[in-house]
């Protein structure tokens, strides 16, 4: 691989971070994540109501069912601590001699601590000094520094934490965690810095947090995905990844759907979601070899925008005007753009259709979707695949969108029909005409919403939606109970993910163990 993976360390831990209020509640935790798949646990003592240091540690190390990783966090650094230093102090190094296995101290009073911990080493305990960063993210040069700093403390492993305000920052995570000469924790709160946890192992990370059922932290994925979706420890330095370009990417089903089936096929990769701000910057960083990004899925808003970002551009996708999966290709290290959004989105409505015995009268060689006409709700990247997908069957297009320039110019594509968007709530289509929802319109959380007035879709043969949280929307419930043909936004991803896998990994699609998948998983 690249230089960036010089320190790669065999196994990465899988950490459960407890805050119970009581010692009760961290016993019960501790079996909870034990069972859930922790390799450690990290207990906040700052966490615990009327904590009783001696008492309540003999408790939690005596019986604890896991390896233990003590914080006693104060105020000044983020914790909820507000006592006096120097009981604070004495009750981490009580936790050290009681047995606890890493002890964890703060960089601004490990210096002075660190001869005194080092000559009272007989105990086996582990000391993890840390340091969190507030505030802007540093330079890389300047993050050096500081982990330069923390290594001449003479921890045994050291621990960084940053508030990445864009996953750019997330780089130079990584490459302190392939250069760092001694053991590094170190990753980014937050929902953009959610790849720092699960690449973790890739490069050489000591050890990986997860959140216990119940407990969902943001950027924290739960230790059931860890080690269900993303098999943490088949993870290493040879692993490609892919990822979800998207904004938000919290609601994406890929990591749940791609993942298994890398491993079905024994291709060493990993798929993860991508909280992306800026695509300039994000191209920027993670175009470099060094980072072994073989490819990305694009979600929303980026479909259309991304195209520029491609050094290549599939003729399909390029009549689109949008993009869904980009490969970087490992000839000549180019970024190519392809559409599989089309063919998922078309073919699903037409299978649909024609297993209710809609042909047209005509031979099976025609789309039951030609001369029909097509009311479609959202111009963005996955609206222009359906229009140009149902244009290439024969049907006639009818847009609608919130910026009708933009509906506008799709429609000229198409040779159809652009309305403004506020029409669409009251529009009476033709008889046996399809209705197609491309916006996030219904899209969890907002679950309640739909596109048109329910009492249109009593005129429509067929209702489409792209959204698949939930996979059964309240505009498909409607369009139901109105008596329409149905086809929910699940079909499309499957069938879309099928041609994403086929390119990314050059491998023919296990389609049947995907369909099962996601009728386990949506």
């Amino acid at each position: 691989m690249g230089s960036i993976g010089m320190m790669v360390s065999k196994t990465t831990l899988v950490c459960a971070p407890l805050m119970a209020e009581t010692v009760e509640q961290i016993m019960t935790d501790m079996h909870k994540a034990k069972v859930q798949g922790a390799d450690l646990v990290e207990i906040r003592l700052d966490y615990i109501k009327n904590f009783q240091p001696r008492q309540d540690l003999e408790t939690i190390l005596k019986k604890k069912p896991l390896p233990v990783l003590i914080v006693y966090r104060p105020k000044w650094e983020g914790g909820q601590y507000e006592g006096d230093e120097h009981t604070r102090l004495e009750t981490l190094h009580m936790a050290k001699e009681l047995g606890a296995d890493y002890i964890d101290f703060e960089l601004k009073v490990a210096s002075n601590l660190m001869e005194e911990l080092k000559m009272n080493c007989h105990s086996g305990s582990k000391v993890i000094v840390s340091c969190y960063v507030n505030g802007v993210t540093p330079l890389e040069e300047d993050l050096n520094c500081l982990v330069t700093s923390m290594q001449s403390t003479g921890a045994d492993i050291i621990k960084l934490v940053i508030n990445a305000t864009n996953i750019t920052e997330i780089s130079r995570i990584f490459h302190l965690l392939s250069h760092c000469q001694v053991p590094l924790i170190a990753y980014s709160i937050g929902e953009r810095g959610l790849i720092s946890q699960i690449l973790c192992p890739k490069f050489g990370g000591f050890l990986v947090y997860g959140s216990m059922e119940g407990s969902s932290v943001p950027g924290l994925p739960t230790l059931e995905n860890l080690r269900q979706a993303y098999k943490i420890e088949d993870i290493d330095e040879d692993t490609k990844v892919f990822g979800l370009i998207s904004k938000p990417v919290g609601h994406s089903k890929g990591p749940l759907l791609h993942n298994p089936t890398f491993r079905r096929v024994k291709y060493n990769a990993i798929y993860v979601p991508m909280f992306v701000d800026d695509l300039k910057d994000f191209f920027s960083v993670y175009s470099s070899p060094e980072f072994e990004f073989a490819g990305f899925s694009v979600g929303f808003p980026y479909k259309e925008a991304v195209v520029e970002f491609c050094d290549e551009v599939h003729p399909l996708a390029k009549a689109i005007g949008a993009v869904n999966t980009i490969i970087r290709r490992p000839s000549d290290g180019k970024w190519v753009g392809y559409n599989t959004d089309r063919e998922a989105s078309i073919t699903a409505i037409e299978d649909a259709l024609k297993h209710q015995g809609y042909t047209n009268g005509e031979t099976s060689f025609d789309s039951p979707l030609a001369g029909k006409q097509f009311v479609l709700a959202g111009a963005g990247g996955a609206g222009r695949a359906l229009a140009v997908g149902a244009k290439s069957r024969g049907a006639r297009v009818v847009i609608f969108d919130i910026d009708f320039e933009r509906a506008k110019t799709l429609a000229h594509e198409v040779s159809g029909e652009a309305r403004p968007f506020e029409e669409v709530f009251n529009f009476h289509p033709e008889k046996g005409a399809i209705l197609a929802n491309a916006t996030p319109l219904g899209m969890h959380p907002n679950t309640d919403r739909i596109p048109v007035a329910e009492v249109t879709l009593q005129d429509y043969q067929l209702v489409f939606d792209s959204v698949y949280t939930p996979r059964k929307t309240r505009l498909l419930k409607d369009a139901e109970a109105a008596g329409a043909i149905i086809v929910s936004g699940v079909e499309m991803f499957l069938r879309q993910a099928i041609g994403q896998f086929k390119l990314f990994t050059g491998k023919e699609a296990p389609e049947e163990f995907m369909r099962d998948i996601i009728l386990a998983k949506f």
